[in-house]
């Protein structure tokens, strides 16, 4: 890493809990590489602090911007003076930018790295049959980034319905061919599973040990592929179970992996000699 002085650019990941990231260590390696004079650090922030904290960021002149993670996905859009057309569509942000007169500029980046990170381990989800475990914010990214990926069908399994409505709605507004309907997370093996290709968890139910799983595991039938948001720990007890029933499994990692330049660029992490829209001055 390059010595931390008074002109290096400062960064962060926001999270709570915030134990389990990855994200420092490896925007901190690409920022290396880059030549780029800026260190990220994590910073555990539960949500009534959240607004509080953002606010001492947006008055530090040297901070560059932030990455956020569980829970404050959806918080996070209030608190920025502008989030990009997909953000608003999918109602969370997971990159913020720090402009130089202090304005937070939100973009969501998950849904697009978690399809490019299926691609990039051989699971093609154009033309499959999805079943969608949440409606949060990582959950409402991968929805929007798999039917923009032409998938045939996508169901949606969330504990609250209404926020599973309110997703199914947006996402018919923007993608009115897309088939969407609403599942039960709660459902057993009589329901829906077997007419799935892909079974995405997209909640937080599995980050910490003794999480209950986010569907019952007599739903996961042996041909499916059964895929993670969660990078930490990298075997989830969803993926445990989907091995033990003889699927493929997709892990979580590969999804930060596919956004980090993503991430860097959008956070103006440039090479040295180089300025915000990637041309020398």
């Amino acid at each position: 890493m390059t010595d931390i002085s008074g002109h290096t650019r400062v960064y962060a990941i926001l999270a709570d809990p915030v134990h389990h990231v990855l994200t420092p260590q490896r925007l901190n390696a690409l920022m290396h590489e880059r030549g780029h004079d800026g260190v990220m650090v994590p910073v555990h922030v539960g949500a009534d602090d959240l607004a509080t904290v953002v606010g001492g960021l947006k008055r530090i002149r040297s901070f560059g911007g932030f990455v956020v993670t569980v829970p404050h996905k959806t918080a996070i859009v209030a608190l920025c003076d502008e989030v990009s057309r997909q953000a608003g569509l999918v109602g969370a942000v997971n990159c913020v930018r720090r402009e130089a007169d202090g304005r937070l500029v939100g973009e969501i980046l998950d849904g697009l790295g978690f399809v490019a990170g299926m691609r990039r381990e051989g699971f093609e989800p154009k033309g499959r049959r999805v079943l969608l475990l949440g409606a949060g914010g990582a959950a409402n990214a991968v929805a929007f980034a798999l039917a923009e990926a032409g998938v045939a069908s996508l169901s949606i399994a969330n504990r609250t319905r209404a926020k599973s409505q309110d997703l199914a709605r947006r996402l018919a507004q923007a993608f009115p061919a897309l088939a969407v309907d609403l599942d039960e997370p709660g459902a057993t093996s009589h329901d829906l599973a077997p007419a799935h290709d892909i079974i995405v968890n997209g909640t937080s139910l599995g980050l910490a040990e003794g999480d209950p799983l986010p569907l019952d595991a007599s739903r996961i039938v042996p041909g499916q592929v059964v895929a993670e948001v969660i990078m930490q720990p990298r075997v989830t007890a969803l993926l445990a179970a989907a091995q033990a029933r003889g699927c493929r499994v997709h892990y979580g990692l590969p999804m930060l992996e596919c956004q980090l330049e993503m991430m860097a660029d959008f956070m103006g992490m440039m090479p040295s000699g180089m300025n915000s829209s990637g041309n020398a001055p």
